[in-house]
């Protein structure tokens, strides 16, 4: 068990809002409720919406820690505009259940999201990018021919599936990455010379911009960052190990179909 107050100074700490991007995270933090005195269990989702409400609800948590911000957006817009978000807040806040989120704080700081996917990758000299703090750069422990780097990546990143743009180079050594949606940061992977880089929702024109300019691109899906939940529990029990952690990993890559 913990005082509250001191778990979030903790986390905040170690991913201070002000790195969050400002134009586009309006509201991490503390999403709905109030923050408890003290927290001895913590439910982890990437997401909390209605498909795991119930559960949430039965096992009755101190806190809700989650990725993607569960408001996300002004307040009131939101909640005037999605009836079932408006519905579950007033479930959450009658339970005394608070949710707060770490969001793109999570990702560019030290340990977060895009430091644990280059470490999932196995890669050496992992860095922050020059030009974009929130990616990850590194070196595959040796050289790899791009097809059969993709099906590395797949593995160790653990998605069923990805995107190619094999336009560049024929031989993968530098590599970086950003989880969930950073395609547009591709040019300033390219500027610093690496060899491919690693993102998701892709966009028709980044993906032809891509390929104009010869360089080599893995679309990955955005439940790459299923990782959080491994990741977080890791530094809430380096926090407080006696923390009763909860996963609940509702995420499923959607099925591609392909015709015969």
């Amino acid at each position: 068990m913990v005082k509250t107050k001191v778990l979030i100074r903790k986390l905040a700490v170690r991913f201070p809002k002000s790195i969050a991007y400002k134009n586009h995270d309006r509201r991490i933090g503390l999403q709905t409720g109030k923050l408890k005195e003290w927290t001895s269990r913590i439910v982890l989702a990437l997401d909390l919406d209605e498909t795991i409400a119930n559960q949430v609800l039965d096992i009755n948590p101190d806190l809700v820690l989650t990725h993607h911000p569960f408001i996300f957006g002004p307040r009131m817009a939101v909640l005037n505009s999605d009836p079932l978000k408006l519905e579950l807040v007033n479930r959450l806040d009658e339970a005394l259940v608070p949710v707060y989120s770490l969001h793109t704080n999570f990702d560019e700081g030290k340990d977060g999201m895009n430091d644990a996917l280059a470490e999932a990758l196995g890669l050496d000299n992992i860095h922050p990018l020059e030009t974009e703090k929130m990616a990850r750069g590194g070196n595959l422990p040796q050289p790899m021919a791009i097809d059969e780097f993709v099906k590395y990546a797949l593995l160790r990143l653990d998605v069923p599936y990805g995107s190619i743009i094999n336009a560049g180079k024929k031989t993968i050594e530098r590599v970086a990455i950003i989880g969930g949606g950073g395609s547009r940061s591709w040019r300033k992977a390219a500027a610093e010379g690496f060899d491919i880089f690693i993102s998701g929702d892709t966009p028709h024109h980044v993906r032809r911009d891509i390929i104009r300019y010869q360089f080599n691109y893995l679309d990955v899906p955005h439940e790459v960052e299923r990782i959080f939940l491994g990741q977080m529990q890791k530094i809430l029990l380096e926090i407080d190990p006696t923390l009763e952690i909860i996963i609940i990993d509702q995420e499923k890559v959607p099925p591609v179909i392909q015709l015969p």
